[in-house]
């Protein structure tokens, strides 16, 4: 499953960003289904997130193997409640992004191939070491970046434990990023809403209008079949049967 936000404008007394969470989830034959938006108000905290949670456990989702997002808090800490076995992994992409915006263009290069030292890495063990050497050639300069890095830990390394294909999959929300560039196009097509309803009903219609033809879901399948190879492999113990789903 993979979890994230867009910002929408809308006007309860006068115009403010609200937040839209959106989640997707693929299934175990490979198909890509859009599992819900949740309006927020900004700082959602375990509270919200175990109702959401709760709310898609209710409509029938038993299990996760994999719970992909990138800093929304409370979230993790709620997630064990309802999915015990799940992993929570946050956006490798996102992580990086937000490293070079803490430091100076002209060290870029050099970060780069420390940075990456980290996130290649063949197992959490190494990743820490890379970590740690980043530490002691950046830490006086770029503080921020090291304490970045560290806070997210317990988030980031799960993937390391995983085959390159799951790595792939796992290491970014990229695959919710598609559905988020139409929602923000209709989003600034309209400026600001009226009211929640009409934000929400505006995105629900851009849902439906998804990928018509179902060329979109035939090629998505085709690109995740190594990857649901590897999961079958890797969560066998928890692999229904053909029957099952």
């Amino acid at each position: 499953m993979f979890i994230d936000a867009i910002q929408v404008k809308v006007r309860d007394g006068q115009v403010a960003n609200r937040p839209v969470y959106a989640a997707i989830g693929v299934t175990l034959d490979g198909h890509k289904d859009v599992l819900g938006l949740w309006m927020g108000a900004g700082g959602e905290g375990a509270k919200f997130w175990m109702s959401v949670l709760v709310d898609l456990k209710n409509r029938g989702l038993r299990d996760v193997f994999f719970l992909v997002c990138d800093g929304l808090k409370g979230l993790p800490d709620v997630v064990a409640n309802v999915w015990p076995q799940t992993i929570v992994q946050t956006c490798i992409v996102h992580l990086i992004r937000n490293t070079f915006r803490l430091v100076s263009r002209q060290d870029w290069d050099a970060l780069k191939r420390d940075v990456k030292a980290i996130y290649t890495a063949p197992n959490p063990d190494a990743a820490l070491g890379a970590l740690d050497e980043l530490d002691t050639k950046w830490g006086k300069k770029y503080a921020a970046v090291i304490r970045l890095w560290r806070n997210a830990w317990n988030e980031f390394v799960p993937f390391l434990d995983y085959d390159v294909e799951i790595r792939r999959v796992i290491c970014s929300t990229n695959a919710i990023e598609s559905l988020n560039a139409r929602y923000r196009r209709a989003v600034r097509a309209r400026g600001h809403f009226p009211t929640e309803q009409a934000a929400m009903k505006c995105l629900y219609l851009v849902t439906r209008s998804l990928d018509p033809t179902g060329t979109g879901r035939a090629r998505w399948t085709m690109r995740w079949k190594p990857v649901l190879n590897a999961f079958a492999i890797t969560f066998s113990d928890r692999w229904p049967a053909a029957e099952s789903y």
